[in-house]
């Protein structure tokens, strides 16, 4: 599992020792610690190996935590503020979030929200210094969508979205006149995407759930003497691009829904034995939240990445890493999420053959280029119009990735364009 500030306690004893000054370390730990946080907040969300900057970042805010827990009144005399604790303790649950990113386990998404949620409580946030209210937005920003994620709909999103309203009309006149126009186009975000959702609110979950699907191992399977061989769900490319999308900072509605989809309720076996709620809103009285959260009888969830309306070398750029890490004996699914050119192929549902020549009669010493509408074939648009096929996703160009077992989902009106290259996946 990836590492954690419960597995950094051990290097995080010694908080105040070798005679230096507690207050001293405490801002030097501070400083490396922004500077190990930026870090990580700038690599890239895909790939099975975790990068070891992220163990080293828990195990620095391990020991920042540990010493103003140890040292709070030297700390307070040498000038610490309350938003300082509670930035430490948001920046953790930040990390157990891009984490979960990475690595799609819920759990980890569970400690994240168990973070904000006592940042919340304690409001750490209400300070009054220079920046508050920018900080305070961003941390309820950050909130709300693992709070979404998780479909804490009943209270706490209404909860968090209010007061981000709140505090953004409070802040009108101490906000940069950018900033405020930013932070009105964010709560325009929330209020459209929270309309959008909310028929669902009182809906069964769009995850796997004990409380409303049979067991795993009564779900019907495809019988040996027919399956050639047997192959897991292990990876998942959400990808969407459309303007003028219902969306929140970049999770766009369908790749939300679509996430939630290839993943496992959070509440397994203890739920059962226990009577607990997946949708329990507290968060703080369960200490064994991520130990009672897992559960050994179900598969872990596939490893997903999310575009948010990516250039086309972008998107072949992470197809090919992750088809390049994809394990033996599993598969990968691939979600676009994209406007359609019909082009000159009609809407005849079978265009196999017309796929297959395409890329055989690629020649790549012919530099025409592509105008007549004879000669275009259908494609997803990944960017504006006026790029013409630098951005385009064709069918064509998934086919060299078909060499490992693929399952597309194209949601577009051209979506029958790529029934040839599933065939082939």
């Amino acid at each position: 599992m990836a590492s954690s500030p419960q597995q950094g306690q051990g290097q995080a004893q010694g908080g105040g020792g070798g005679g230096v000054c507690p207050a001293e370390q405490f801002w030097s730990l501070l400083d490396k610690a922004d500077r190990r946080f930026a870090r990580v907040r700038d690599l890239p969300l895909f790939g099975r190996q975790e990068p070891a900057e992220y163990g080293k970042a828990f195990r620095i805010y391990t020991q920042l935590w540990r010493m103003q827990q140890e040292h709070r009144h030297r700390l307070l005399d040498a000038g610490l503020r309350r938003w300082q604790v509670g930035e430490i303790a948001a920046r953790i649950a930040h990390l157990y979030y891009s984490q979960y990113q990475r690595a799609s386990d819920t759990a980890l998404l569970s400690e994240a929200f168990v973070f904000y949620h006592a940042v919340l409580d304690r409001a750490y946030f209400l300070d009054d210094h220079l920046g508050a209210s920018t900080k305070h937005l961003r941390f309820l920003a950050r909130f709300l969508l693992v709070a979404l994620i998780l479909s804490r709909r009943a209270q706490t999103v209404p909860r968090l979205a209010g007061q981000i309203r709140s505090l953004l009309d409070e802040s009108k006149k101490t906000l940069q006149e950018a900033d405020y126009r930013e932070w009105k186009h964010v709560v325009q975000e929330i209020t459209r995407f929270l309309k959008a959702d909310s028929p669902f609110m009182n809906k069964r979950p769009l995850r796997y759930s004990y409380a409303f699907d049979p067991p795993p191992e009564t779900l019907p399977t495809i019988p040996p003497t027919v399956k050639k061989r047997g192959l897991l769900l292990s990876d998942a490319i959400l990808c969407s691009y459309y303007h003028n999308e219902v969306k929140f900072t970049d999770l766009t509605l369908d790749t939300f829904r679509m996430l939630q989809c290839l993943e496992w309720e959070p509440c397994g076996s203890f739920a059962q034995n226990n009577g607990y709620s997946a949708h329990d809103e507290s968060g703080q009285n369960h200490p064994n939240l991520l130990k009672d959260l897992r559960d050994a009888a179900l598969p872990p969830n596939p490893l997903k990445t999310v575009l948010y309306r990516p250039s086309v070398p972008h998107f072949l750029k992470v197809l090919a890493t992750k088809c390049e890490e994809l394990p033996l004996n599993t598969m990968m699914l691939i979600y676009l999420s994209a406007a359609g050119e019909v082009g000159s192929s009609g809407l005849g549902p079978d265009t196999s053959e017309r796929v297959v020549n395409s890329f055989s009669q690629f020649d790549i010493s012919n530099t025409r280029a592509v105008t007549s509408k004879e000669d275009k074939e259908p494609c997803l648009w990944l960017g504006c119009r006026e790029g013409e096929g630098s951005n385009c996703i064709y069918p064509c160009d998934m086919i060299p990735f078909t060499r490992r077992p693929l399952f597309l989902v194209i949601d577009s009106n051209i979506s029958y364009a790529f029934k040839a290259v599933n065939s082939w996946g």
